[in-house]
């Protein structure tokens, strides 16, 4: 699982990385809301079918 979640932060968009450093609060947000997605999307790509409709079912 690191080694997924290292890969998306390694390819993330240089906007990403330049907005989690903002003093805006709104723009970092959107940054980490955009970070996270991605992040979600790796996990689940690397996940089997059945594993990610049970993982579904609990959130």
């Amino acid at each position: 699982m690191q080694a997924i979640i290292l890969g998306v932060v390694e390819r993330a968009p240089q906007w990403v990385r330049h907005d989690l450093e903002a003093k805006d609060a709104g723009v970092r947000a959107r940054a980490e809301e955009t970070l996270a997605a991605m992040i979600t999307n790796a996990l689940k790509a690397e996940t089997p079918p059945a594993a990610q409709s049970t993982a579904t079912m609990q959130d």
